[in-house]
């Protein structure tokens, strides 16, 4: 591994533990457990929103809200909670948002009106806000910087992509052979186990010192964020020229650079630039964002494939994704020996090389199912560079941070997993649908084709990102604190 590699992906020291005993294992179960169940829920109901709507009585201008009221939750407050759980104590946070995920998803279950659905979503995103950042921090502080922290993100990022891919086979299992309403159901008895086991096994982590809540900042920032992430489902719905998606994205803008200005004047900001500027803090999270919006939209777009090109039933189109999510397993495995052999930028490179070849290969994609071939095996590989990326963007994101910042670290790289996740589909949505030329499945073969295309160049942009702007100088890499970025 060559020196600048090694500023990028610190050594452990000699005292670091390599393997992993019984209780931090029981430590990561709990925890990875608890992941893999927030991600699940970002995808579980996606396949059952028609028999939900038809159910509960949602007209279907409405039936987005079911998705919406969620995803604008969870990637509007993740930076405030990620900020709360530093301040009050990461397993406080985490205990609480998983005890409101139960209740809340309870409550979705026995819902007998829109309105009651509405409110359990809202608060299953607010759940997620907090459980995701906090759950994230205790594992990096319950790890020390090294190999062990490595394996505990590669095997958390790839449980967490499995567990989107997972959720839309579940979804339609669950759909299927009971109700739409154990798509809610199944969250309550994981919320339990996990809340008896965590306050046994997980130490609190919290900082010495309670800095004051920076109140402008959070708001500013929380504000700006729900904007921008509304902006973006509704030019999804409706366009990108329309005043319901403008109007909201201008204002997201300008607060955000609201958001800006109050951190660089305040004492104690919620997020200081010192560490935005950190190079693997910035280019990190803009590699881990890339990533995010380019998987999931390709999961939307490909499912649109499936469904309404070669004419697949729901079910069968998500039990294709089954090779997809045994790819991101893989990707989440190796990973952290990648890493140690060649370092996290190179590793960033390499998955971003993979990514970008195989998502290119899916514009051979035709119109008979003979192409099923050429998807499983493009939707594989390129999971296994996803993965890649992914966990190399969280060990970059989160390396050479003291513990007291490992919940502002990992609340951004919570922010930018929720806001990718978020993102990817209405942007995508929007490509396809405007390059489509006339109707049927040829016409929507041809805009699905563009924005894979589209999806295929921002993974490159990502990779040609990791390879301009997190490469060091040599002379930096042998300064003393090596893992620190200046």
């Amino acid at each position: 591994m060559s020196t600048s590699e090694t500023a990028a992906a610190p050594a452990a020291s000699p005292g670091t533990p390599q393997r992993l005993t019984s209780r931090p294992l029981l430590v990561l179960v709990i925890l990875l457990a608890a992941q893999f169940m927030l991600a699940v829920d970002f995808s579980i109901l996606n396949v059952a929103l028609p028999v939900i709507g038809a159910g509960l009585g949602f007209s279907p201008a409405h039936l987005q809200w079911i998705a919406t009221a969620f995803a604008l939750c969870a990637a509007g407050f993740t930076l405030l909670f990620g900020r709360l759980a530093d301040l009050l104590g990461r397993r406080r946070v985490f205990l609480g948002g998983l005890a409101v995920l139960g209740a809340a998803s309870l409550l979705g279950g026995l819902a007998q009106s829109p309105e009651a659905l509405i409110v359990a979503r809202v608060f299953q995103g607010l759940a997620t806000a907090a459980v995701t950042p906090a759950g994230l921090s205790l594992l990096t502080t319950s790890f020390p910087e090294g190999p062990l922290r490595e394996r505990a993100l590669g095997l958390n990022g790839a449980l967490m992509s499995a567990g989107f891919t997972t959720g839309a086979i579940l979804g339609g299992l669950l759909t299927d052979l009971l109700s739409w309403r154990w798509a809610f159901f199944i969250n309550v008895p994981v919320s339990l186990l996990v809340l008896a086991a965590a306050p046994v096994l997980i130490r609190e982590s919290r900082p010495d010192s309670r800095p004051r809540l920076d109140m402008p900042g959070a708001i500013s920032v929380t504000l700006g964020l729900l904007a921008i992430i509304f902006g973006l489902t509704q030019a999804g719905e409706h366009g990108w020229a329309t005043a319901g998606a403008l109007l909201p994205l201008a204002a997201g803008a300008l607060l955000l650079v609201v958001f800006y200005l109050v951190e660089s004047r305040v004492s104690a900001p919620l997020v200081p630039l010192e560490v935005l500027r950190r190079r693997t803090v910035a280019w990190g999270n803009v590699a881990g964002l890339i990533a995010f919006v380019t998987e999931t939209s390709l999961v939307f777009l490909l499912t649109l494939y499936l469904q309404n090109v070669l004419g697949f039933s729901p079910l069968g189109a998500g039990l294709s994704f089954g090779v997809l999510g045994l790819g991101t397993v893989l990707g989440g495995s190796i990973a952290p020996r990648v890493i140690g052999r060649i370092g996290t930028r190179s590793t960033l490179i390499a998955g971003g090389l993979i990514q970008t070849a195989f998502t290119a290969a899916l514009l051979g994609l035709g119109d008979a199912r003979s192409s099923m071939a050429l998807l499983l095996v493009a939707t594989f590989a390129g999971g296994v560079g996803n993965m890649l990326v992914i966990v190399g963007f969280m060990v970059t994101a989160t390396s050479g941070l003291p513990d007291h910042e490992q919940g502002l670290a990992t609340g951004l790289a919570t922010m930018t997993q929720q806001v990718g996740i978020t993102m990817g589909t209405p942007i995508m949505s929007a490509i396809s649908t405007s390059a489509m030329v006339g109707t049927g499945a040829v016409a929507m073969l041809g805009g699905l084709k563009t924005a894979i295309a589209v999806n295929a160049a921002l993974v490159l942009v990502g990779l040609l990102t990791s390879m301009l702007f997190l490469h060091r100088p040599a002379a930096a890499a042998t300064a003393p604190a090596a893992g620190q970025e200046a």
